[in-house]
């Protein structure tokens, strides 16, 4: 078993001053936690940081560890300890680009690893128990959290301090292990990574924010809508001004559950975003909908005009 840790709460402990910092070596963060679920384990340390701190380059870093690691035919799954800010998004950029059908399950923790009633523990040995289960082969990456055990494909932190801090969308068929998609291609460490920004909408917002981003040189945009995906006329404009230039935005919602309907017109809403071009990302949230984004811009290939329908067409394919 191999056992890529990252920092966050679960590596953290808390200082005199009362705040928490991410302080523990791998082995440290996994402890007795291996002996305790009767599996022998590879311990790598990826990175020690705060997962709000966490760039898509660094994520991509915990990919290419956990692909080195699983190099090795000997193992037989793995297990990245991660903070939960980002978990989705680290998560997410794996499921992504995992195609092997071992097992790979990502865990963090609520409380740090130092508090008396800290869930590390726990949460370790229910990542390890799945990574180790060969029932779980071929169904991507698998979120071991609180107790539950979910595909990281639209699953969101939907609790700041409970211990049951993940779920998936209560429209996705969570029961139902969700077909793999065909995994994504990678692209070496040293191509950059293109800027993303996530553009939350206001009631009666002007569209300021996304002229903005544009004006910075943003690549790709998620525009964090209202309702079932819903702006103004403004926005729309706006959204109109970037899918002329070339830079696709990408329709999600700031509800957390159930997809992006792009079904109301007058002047600002779904309909009018998907007319001026904007993709509707389906149960993808804006973290996961972001990470989406800058891979597909960053490993496109062939003509810049294709790049409108293959982001379509993925958004369609992974936001089901």
């Amino acid at each position: 078993m191999a056992v890529v840790t990252t920092g966050g709460t679960i590596a953290s402990t808390t200082g005199d001053d009362g705040v928490s910092r991410p302080t523990l070596s791998g082995e440290g963060v996994l402890g007795d936690a291996a002996q305790r679920a009767e599996v022998a384990v590879r311990v790598v340390e990826a990175l020690r940081v705060d997962s709000s701190t966490t760039t898509l380059a660094q994520a991509d870093s915990i990919r290419a560890a956990v692909v080195q690691a699983m190099a090795d035919p000997a193992v037989v799954g793995a297990v990245v300890v991660h903070g939960t800010d980002s978990l989705e998004e680290t998560g997410y950029l794996l499921d992504l680009h995992h195609d092997d059908e071992r097992p790979l399950v990502i865990t963090g923790s609520q409380r740090t690893a130092d508090a008396p009633d800290s869930d590390a523990p726990a949460n370790l040995r229910a990542a390890l128990a799945a990574a180790a289960d060969p029932t779980h082969r071929g169904r991507g990456v698998l979120v071991a959290f609180g107790g539950a055990l979910i595909p990281v494909a639209g699953t969101i932190k939907r609790h700041t301090s409970d211990l049951a801090a993940f779920a998936p969308s209560a429209f996705a068929p969570a029961a139902v292990p969700l077909p793999r998609r065909e995994a994504l291609a990678s692209v070496p460490g040293d191509v950059p990574w293109p800027r993303v920004d996530v553009v939350a909408v206001v009631p009666g917002d002007d569209g300021a924010l996304l002229h903005a981003a544009l004006d910075l040189g943003t690549r790709g945009i998620v525009l964090q809508a209202l309702g079932s995906g819903n702006a103004t006329a403004d926005v729309v404009a706006a959204v109109r001004r970037a899918t002329g230039a070339g830079v696709p935005v990408v329709l999600t919602t700031r509800v957390p559950d159930g997809p992006v309907v792009p079904s109301y017109g007058d002047g600002g809403g779904g309909a009018d975003l998907v007319a001026a071009g904007a993709v509707p990302s389906g149960l993808l949230r804006a973290g996961q909908a972001r990470v989406l984004l800058a891979v597909l811009l960053r490993t496109q290939r062939g003509a810049v005009a294709d790049l409108p329908a293959r982001v379509a067409e993925q958004f369609q394919l992974r936001g089901r």
